[in-house]
């Protein structure tokens, strides 16, 4: 299975239980169709680069936060509808790392 990256944008004025719901539902999508989630990194709420409008509203900060996982691509097709119709998703955007973990073990930007 690839190794994929998910950057997610979610609005800055979700409670924090609400932003873990929203971590926990897009992880728990992954698990049940087969994939495996690797880890979570939160980046906190930043400044967005430009304004957003999404949900007929405007959006100038959001909450920041990354997962990595294995999953064929259909389950992140998949993972990626149901971000784009969720009120608390700014932004999404999945790459993919490599097609195997072995193939992504010494990431640049973690290792030193």
């Amino acid at each position: 299975m690839p190794f994929y990256e998910l950057v997610c944008i979610a609005r800055s004025t979700l409670a924090e239980s609400n932003l873990k719901d929203l971590i926990k539902t897009s992880a728990t999508q992954v698990l049940n169709r087969g994939g495996v989630v690797r880890g979570f990194d939160n980046w906190g709420e930043k400044k967005l680069p430009h304004r957003i409008k999404r949900h007929q509203e405007y959006f100038s900060d959001g909450q920041y936060w990354i997962m990595h996982f294995d999953a064929n691509p259909l389950i992140v097709q998949d993972l990626g509808k149901k971000l784009l119709v969720d009120s608390r998703v700014l932004r999404h955007t999945f790459v993919k790392l490599g097609d195997k973990l072995d193939t992504v073990i010494a990431r640049p930007d973690k290792s030193k």
